[in-house]
């Protein structure tokens, strides 16, 4: 072919191509024209909402309510603020290094982990910081640099501060995700967190979103409202009472619940130290945490001896009115047991038995039942498993009953040598303040999901484990402890308060056998008016270092915030 043709065939081709580049050169800037002119605002709004997008894919958390019983209004003790933070839309940004640098100085970051994370262009939604302060979010404002935002996110709140923490627990963060610790927030942490939304969205081949293509997004499902069945004031009151008490005794600490022994429900649950869940990183033991009164096993000592007294009523094997010659001491395994005032007192009867907390009658009262039907109450009684409560809960320990060493089942009669938790101890005075009825505790009133809809807590009974003979005879003879024995300052004046007093002795922690010198738990437990209680309450205290027994410790404790319920409740006075 001769050059003149070829030349032309080449020039020809390259005007095509030509043609061709500038072609797609215009489709591109007319691209780019819609999109930053003609649609400039609204591809600017996608990016600046992304935010908007992903809030209503995040479930807000559920509360958690009291009821005013005088207002019935709801008064939330756990709930959610609005926190600022800061975040970046990459694409938006102009100038990434100094961006990086300047909003290091600001947020007391590293530059580098800034940059790095504002480098991401293809991400629309970035944070870099939440639960800004006041200032940082005032900077961040008068900087006004492209491509970086505020916004607010929900962050849980505790307007109430201590009361009632160690039922409530937290929210905080457990490898890397904020959820529910410790507590009710922890129990319910599916229910309270909601269901997350999703977002479908039509990509290319890398991975980006198709602008003006499609989008489906589901919502996010809020969570779930918790209504408690505690009554805030009487909550107050226990809190205030106990921590002074605490204080007064310079004990280790100490615990309250009380309940209601017709349905289970849970009137008010306290402990102390306590701690503020707003500021929960600022506790230095976490075993503060810990809600003793659900997770605290301990020894419970006397108190028990109204469990094997029960007991050996229920089987007909004593009666108030029964004797025993006391000796002061008994000689069981080789072991020397003896009262704890370590006197002999001669005749006694079962009701003195408990006026007088005499370890030997308690024994007397479980030989008569013999071991085996002694260890089947304290099953039937509740010992050795969980409540069933909607809260962190141990189960006590009966292990040492496993066996057929005596002195186990003597030591057991009267509360040493096995463990329980101060609910297992509610629950099974409950039944006898309710004529022989046991009643699962529960401390949720109700659950209200976002559409409104309510779920009733109703009570449950889980068996007939006293008869109401023995219910009523048990009741009577723990009044003439309120009345004649130790437990004389748990009383109050115009009431029949029924009752028992308990000063157990704590374990070793070395794991040796034997217990601490120098160190005990005293408790009362107790219910009233005897006639028709409305209340059951248990009253322990860790370690007073002032007194010896709880006669003088957990007893007048009992008896002050006793009256407070009986007044708070209006119940008049049942006698002269």
């Amino acid at each position: 072919m001769p050059p003149v043709s070829r030349n032309k065939i080449f020039y020809k081709r390259t005007a095509i191509l030509t043609v061709l580049l500038l072609l797609m050169f215009g489709v591109v800037v007319s691209r780019l024209y819609v999109l930053q002119v003609v649609r400039g605002s609204e591809t600017r709004k996608m990016a600046e909402n992304q935010h908007s997008v992903y809030k209503k894919l995040i479930a807000s958390r559920g509360e958690i309510k009291l009821i005013d019983n005088l207002t019935l209004e709801s008064l939330p003790i756990a709930t959610n603020t609005k926190k600022y933070l800061v975040y970046a839309v990459p694409a938006d940004i102009q100038n990434l290094k100094l961006t990086a640098e300047t909003l290091a100085s600001v947020l007391v970051l590293p530059a580098t982990q800034v940059l790095e994370k504002i480098s991401a262009r293809e991400r629309k939604y970035v944070p870099l910081k939440k639960q800004l302060t006041e200032e940082e979010q005032q900077k961040i404002k008068d900087l006004k640099l492209s491509g970086i935002y505020l916004d607010s996110e929900d962050t849980r709140y505790y307007p109430e501060k201590t009361l009632l923490s160690h039922v409530l627990g937290f929210v905080g963060f457990k490898d890397d995700k904020k959820i529910g610790l410790y507590g009710l927030e922890r129990n319910f942490e599916k229910v309270l967190a909601g269901k997350n939304g999703e977002l479908y969205e039509e990509k290319d081949t890398s991975g980006a979103w198709i602008f003006g293509s499609s989008r489906t997004m589901i919502p996010a499902q809020d969570g779930v409202n918790l209504i408690l069945t505690v009554d805030k004031t009487i909550q107050y009151k226990a809190e205030s009472v106990l921590k002074e008490a605490v204080s007064r005794h310079q004990a280790d600490g100490g615990s309250v619940i009380i309940a209601n022994p017709k349905t289970g429900a849970i009137i008010a649950m306290a402990a102390y130290p306590d701690f503020d869940p707003n500021l929960y990183g600022k506790v230095e033991d976490p075993r503060v945490y810990v809600n003793e009164a659900t997770m605290g096993n301990f020894e419970p000592g006397s108190t028990f001896k109204a469990i094997t007294m029960a007991a050996a009523l229920e089987e007909n094997k004593v009666t108030p009115e029964s004797t025993y010659t006391d000796t002061g001491e008994l000689l069981i395994d080789s072991y020397r047991i003896k009262n704890s005032d370590g006197k002999a007192h001669g005749l006694q009867t079962m009701t003195q038995v408990l006026d007088e907390s005499l370890n030997t009658g308690a024994i007397y009262a479980k030989d008569q039942i013999g071991n085996e039907t002694f260890l089947k109450y304290l099953k039937k009684f509740g010992f050795g498993k969980p409540t069933g409560i909607e809260l962190p809960e141990a189960k006590g320990n009966l292990d040492n009953l496993k066996g057929v060493i005596q002195v186990n089942f003597a030591t057991a009669s009267f509360g040493q040598g096995i463990s329980v938790t101060p609910l297992q101890v509610v629950q099974s005075y409950m039944i006898m303040a309710n004529g022989g009825k046991m009643m699962k505790p529960f401390i949720i009133q109700s659950k209200v999901d976002p559409s409104g809809k309510t779920e009733e807590t109703k009570p449950v009974q889980v068996a007939q484990v006293l008869s109401q003979k023995t219910a009523n005879t048990i009741s009577a003879m723990l009044v003439d402890v309120v009345e004649n024995g130790h437990g004389s300052r748990a009383g109050v004046k115009g009431y029949y308060i029924a009752g028992k007093t308990g000063t157990a002795q704590v374990p070793r922690r070395d794991g040796k056998p034997g217990y601490q010198e120098n160190n005990n738990i005293g408790s009362f437990v107790g219910f009233g008016p005897v006639e028709d209680p409305q209340f059951v309450m248990l009253v322990r205290i860790n370690h007073p270092r002032d007194v010896k027994f709880a006669e003088s410790t957990a007893a007048p404790t009992f008896g002050e915030l006793a009256q407070f319920i009986l007044s708070y409740y209006h119940i008049a006075p049942t006698r002269k």
